[in-house]
């Protein structure tokens, strides 16, 4: 479910924050009852993301503002397309729009993003897949828009998946300790993947039992030769470094999965904007009959 408590209470916050006590701008010269329609339009090509979020901002506002999707989100759409549509009382209009559009653009960046890296890496194999690298409260948003991209989660957060960085090796002792520990500890449900700096922790780690191997920050032909050595006994995950550039000599390696930082840390926000296009009066509510 995309829209969790903990997105109503980001969009909440965006509000607060954007809000305050009051649109002095909104309130000063817009009359309560015009009414209006705007459309969200994509002001270039784009992987869209982020609608029902949008459409959450303006609910939060007041039910009367009716917010009609014209595409769908993972959808291609070029320059110019109209997004949805948004009616209602103008000023509520203009209290939702800079929310809802900071939404749009983010997520829809994050997508767009994403797909130019799954497009680079064809006719490869290789899964792009993301990390915890997200913005504070957006990680259920970023990684949703990973995936509208064509991009894999990796794991949600330290709850889900067990991943031994160099700073559990540290701490615990070594490569080969720190799997016997998680293999004695951990569900057997749960596959374990462990980072290593060069081919000498990679023998290290498949022979201690590991299921995926995160090869950290190695060049092309030391990741050739991982793939060599591992022999598909364990799954390989390349990471560190990964720039659009990049990203196809390192599939051409033969690893499993490419995790890229920069997807959620370092994606553009896309041009998206909300005209007004048509405004006109509310009618007069009728007067109650007479005791």
């Amino acid at each position: 479910m995309l829209l969790t408590p903990a997105v109503y209470h980001l969009i909440d916050l965006a509000l607060e924050e954007d809000i305050g006590p009051g649109d002095i701008t909104t309130r000063t010269t817009i009359a309560p009852e015009v009414m209006g329609e705007a459309h969200i339009r994509a002001k270039a090509e784009l992987i869209v993301a982020g609608l029902p979020v949008a459409q959450a901002v303006f609910a939060r506002l007041d039910g009367a503002v009716e917010f009609i999707p014209k595409v769908q989100d993972g959808e291609l759409v070029t320059a110019k397309t109209i997004l949805a549509t948004v009616t209602g009382p103008a000023n509520l209009l203009l209290l939702g729009e800079r929310v809802a559009l900071n939404f749009l653009m983010r997520l829809s960046g994050i997508a767009t993003w994403t797909r130019r890296f799954v497009m680079a890496v064809q006719p490869h194999p290789a899964r792009i897949v993301d990390t915890r690298k997200t913005m504070p409260g957006w990680r259920v948003l970023e990684k949703y828009a990973v995936r509208l991209g064509g991009g894999a989660n990796h794991r949600f957060g330290l709850f889900d998946g067990i991943l031994i960085k160099d700073n559990h090796i540290a701490a615990a002792g070594g490569i080969i300790p720190a799997i016997e520990r998680a293999c004695a500890g951990a569900p057997h449900t749960l596959k374990i993947e462990v980072e290593v700096q060069d081919l000498a922790g990679l023998q290290e780690a498949i022979a201690a039992g590991a299921d995926i191997v995160l090869l950290d920050n190695m060049d092309e032909a030391t990741l050739a030769q991982a793939v060599q050595l591992a022999a598909g006994r364990v799954r390989l995950e390349a990471s560190g470094g990964m720039s659009l550039d990049r990203v196809a000599r390192v599939a051409a390696t033969g690893v499993d999965f490419i995790s890229v930082g920069a997807l959620t840390h370092s994606a553009p926000a896309v041009d998206i904007h909300m005209k007004i296009v048509r405004t006109w009066e509310a009618e007069a509510a009728p007067m109650p009959p007479s005791a």
